[in-house]
C-alpha cells in the first residue's frame, strides 16, 4: 500500500500547478498535482510529452480511465469513487496508481481492506 503524507513515511510533494511556467519551478522528486482534469488536459498532455510524473484529482470512472490514457502517475479521488475505479483499474491493468485523500490515520486500515493502492494525506499537497 502506498502512504504518502504521513509523518513516518518519506514522500514527495505533489504541487498543484495551474500553468506550463509553474511546472518549471518544480524539482525532479516534485509530482504535478492537476485538478481537475476536464480544466487541465493541456497540462496532463505536456506532462505526458515531456515524461514529468503527474496526479490528477477525479471524480468519475470516465476520469480516471482518461487520467490513465494520458499516463498519470496517480490519481486522488474520495473513497467512494475509489471503490468504483479499482476494480476496473485491475481489470485493465491500470500504471496510474489510486490514492484516497485522507485527514486521519485510522482510515489507513480501512482503505488497504478495501484494496485500493494508497492515501495521500493533506500534508503533502502544497
Amino acid at each position: 500500500m502506498i502512504i504518502i503524507g504521513h509523518p513516518w513515511v518519506q514522500s514527495p510533494k505533489f504541487c498543484k500547478v495551474f500553468a506550463k511556467e509553474e511546472i518549471k519551478k518544480l524539482t525532479p522528486k516534485d509530482i504535478v498535482l492537476l485538478e481537475p482534469l476536464v480544466d487541465s488536459q493541456m497540462l496532463a498532455t505536456h506532462c505526458q510529452e515531456n515524461n514529468i510524473a503527474f496526479a490528477v484529482t477525479v471524480n468519475s470512472l470516465k476520469e480516471a480511465i482518461f487520467a490513465n490514457a494520458l499516463k498519470a502517475t496517480y490519481m486522488i479521488c474520495e473513497e467512494d469513487d475509489a471503490l468504483i475505479i479499482q476494480p476496473i483499474a485491475q481489470e485493465y491493468l491500470f500504471d496510474t496508481r489510486i490514492l484516497v485523500l485522507i485527514h486521519d490515520e485510522k482510515e489507513i486500515a480501512k482503505i488497504a481492506r478495501s484494496g485500493i493502492d494508497g492515501v495521500i494525506f493533506p500534508a503533502a499537497i502544497y
